[in-house]
């Protein structure tokens, strides 16, 4: 492992690995970190080649949180922290690829809603969970509040933020907080599966997709409508469609790239030359 907070491997199939690289604090996040992770994520963004992320962390551990250690030498306001945190929970919740959270040992508090903010969450048995901010005084950040009503309902999401109570990984997913729960040594290659699959769809349905789900909760069910008409009207004009119809004929997998492309204009024969 290199010094770096944020190690970036992977992009074979267009599959990117994220790797929260503190094991000496079990991954917990500094302004470093925090950082790197922001500069990680609008790379990921921005580069078209990378069509799912994986978010890990190193040494056995995938994030327990702020590292408290280190807030006596920064002296910014705790508005200007706390803006760093949003800015990487804003980035990973709207990033247009799927992303997947491959947890091992601990994720808690920020580490935790790091973890809840991918799409789809896979942990081992030896997983542990914590909202552990009120046990520092303090309340969640980093999306918390957002997301764990919306994934676990409102009375979980209640007991879990006032308790600060650490679950086990049958008990997150139970509570739809964790997608799949994988041994140890089956992890890795069940992730491998995953991401590559989801590497493999169709990029541009699939961002539309995450977007419509991820805007669901907001709209009544016409505007949901709606908004799936105009996802769709993208979707037909993508090459990907008529592979999907060709390779459905053909009795193949699809061969999906993202790309878009636009029928010449036909001539009007009102303004041809006569």
């Amino acid at each position: 492992m290199t010094g770096d907070p944020v190690l970036l491997s992977g992009d074979s199939g267009g599959v990117r690995t994220l790797t929260l690289n503190r094991p000496h604090r079990r991954n917990a996040v500094d302004r470093e970190l925090w950082a790197a992770l922001r500069r990680a994520l609008t790379e990921a963004t921005h580069d078209r080649t990378v069509r799912a992320l994986v978010l890990t962390g190193a040494g056995g551990a995938f994030c327990s949180g702020a590292d408290l250690t280190s807030g006596a030498a920064d002296l910014r306001h705790p508005l200007d922290k706390v803006r760093d945190l949003n800015e990487v929970a804003v980035l990973l919740h709207e990033l247009p690829i799927p992303t997947v959270a491959k947890v091992d040992g601990v994720a808690v508090g920020a580490g935790w809603n790091l973890a809840l903010g991918c799409d789809l969450v896979v942990a081992t048995p030896e997983s542990r969970f914590s909202q552990i901010f009120t046990r520092r005084g303090l309340s969640p950040d980093c999306g918390g509040t957002w997301l764990l009503p919306r994934l676990a309902g409102l009375q979980q999401a209640r007991r879990l933020a006032l308790l600060a109570e650490t679950i086990d990984a049958e008990e997150a997913r139970s509570l739809n907080l964790v997608t799949w729960v994988a041994l140890a040594e089956e992890i890795d290659r069940f992730v491998a599966d995953l991401v590559d699959r989801l590497a493999a769809g169709p990029p541009v349905a699939l961002a539309q997709t995450k977007a419509l789900l991820n805007e669901s909760t907001g709209r009544t069910l016409r505007e949901a409508l709606a908004a799936e008409a105009r996802a769709q009207a993208v979707n037909f004009a993508s090459p990907d469609v008529t592979e999907a119809y060709a390779a459905f004929a053909g009795k193949r997998e699809p061969r999906f790239t993202g790309r878009w492309f636009r029928q010449p204009p036909t001539e009007d024969p009102s303004c041809a030359k006569q």
